[in-house]
């Protein structure tokens, strides 16, 4: 396929949403849980907080890319306190 650019930065980034939906597929089927309700006022699950954490990672991204360039590992970093936060108080 020429019209995409399959490098592994990329194929890595596709096997670790996969893994980690698999993962939380499997959390789901041996540990159901209840959800619960955070700082957003709604009721939210694990997958619910995965989701909102994929998004606005993304979002974070996007926006490092406007605003600071090319230097993603620190984007990085950023996602993961993002994350943390969503996972702990969402």
């Amino acid at each position: 396929m020429d019209w995409m650019a399959w490098t592994w930065p990329t194929a890595i980034f596709f096997m670790v949403i996969a893994s980690l939906l698999v993962t939380f597929t499997v959390l789901a089927i041996k540990f159901p849980e209840t959800p619960r309700r955070g700082v957003l006022g709604m009721e939210t699950t694990r997958g619910d907080r995965l989701f909102i954490t994929l998004l606005g990672s993304a979002f974070i991204n996007l926006g490092w890319l406007g605003l600071v360039g090319a230097a993603q590992p620190y984007a990085m970093i950023v996602c993961l306190i993002y994350a943390a936060a969503v996972f702990r108080w969402v």
